[in-house]
């Protein structure tokens, strides 16, 4: 009779995310796909999904993932180190660190697009104190590099967070063991830190390279209309061309890329575990 109530109450405590998930991730995913393997008439196809074979869509999509490649790694070089000396503090009230890292994205995140917009433009902040100083000035607005530059500054606190924590939770007496073993900092670093800390790493590149491989508003504010990702080819696909099938379908494309990179993810993670 109690685990009767037991599994009652679970059930009764847990319908209102069931319902959430239910409406906004289920429902959606339902009609991507079944948007994505239709044509305009309703007839069963796979034109949508094929059409990233396309050289236009091609080039969207290969340039999309170098990008976040590029920014994946670039914050993991800025996070890792970061988050040892972070970690290698040891402070009491660990909140602080965890404040001082979401405190920026408490600002909507098109305002803080928007701020490195106005930083890097061509008679922006940052080329008007070149300019002053008589220094050349910088063409950053509308490259490639201004668009990782948006992406490793809006995604770095997603790769610092889940690191940080990984590290933090190593015990030292772990490492102290290793040193009085004979290993040396680089030994320890390799085997000890570095595999202990791989879950946080995992977790941090599935958290960054996942949203800049669909990101659209950097590109668009940060690229122009000279760089096209995939993300921005989805988005004109749905508001501008109201071709939802076709939209659907690269849609369900960077969803087998998500799928894959969180299997690699598990993968890997159990492969750390043992």
């Amino acid at each position: 009779m109690k685990l009767f109530k037991s599994r009652k109450t679970s059930a009764l405590m847990s319908s209102p995310y069931i319902a959430w998930a239910t409406i906004f991730i289920i429902i959606p995913l339902c009609m991507v796909i079944y948007y994505g393997i239709t044509d305009s008439n309703g007839q069963l196809t796979f034109d949508n999904i094929t059409t990233i074979a396309k050289p236009g869509y091609l080039k969207a999509l290969i340039r999309s993932v170098e990008l976040a490649l590029i920014s994946t790694l670039v914050c993991f070089i800025l996070a890792y180190p970061l988050g040892m000396i972070l970690a290698g503090m040891k402070l009491k009230n660990n909140s602080y660190i965890v404040t001082l890292f979401i405190l920026p994205m408490w600002m909507n995140f098109l305002l803080r697009t928007l701020t490195w917009m106005t930083l890097l433009e061509g008679k922006g902040v940052i080329n008007t104190i070149l300019d002053f100083f008589h220094l050349p000035t910088m063409k950053i607005i509308n490259t490639p590099g201004a668009i990782v530059l948006g992406m490793v500054y809006n995604f770095l606190p997603f790769m610092i967070l889940p690191i940080y924590n990984s590290l933090n939770s190593i015990d030292e007496n772990v490492i102290n063991a290793a040193k009085d073993l004979g290993a040396d900092n680089l030994q320890t670093f390799l085997r000890i830190t570095l595999p202990l800390s791989l879950p946080g790493i995992l977790s941090g590149i599935t958290m960054v390279f996942i949203p800049a491989l669909t990101t659209f508003a950097i590109s668009t504010m940060l690229g122009g209309s000279k760089i096209l990702l995939i993300g921005n080819i989805i988005e004109q696909e749905f508001t501008q061309l109201y071709d939802w099938n076709l939209g659907s379908g690269l849609s369900i494309v960077l969803m087998l890329f998500i799928l894959l990179n969180m299997i690699i993810e598990s993968v890997s993670s159990k492969k750390g575990d043992r």
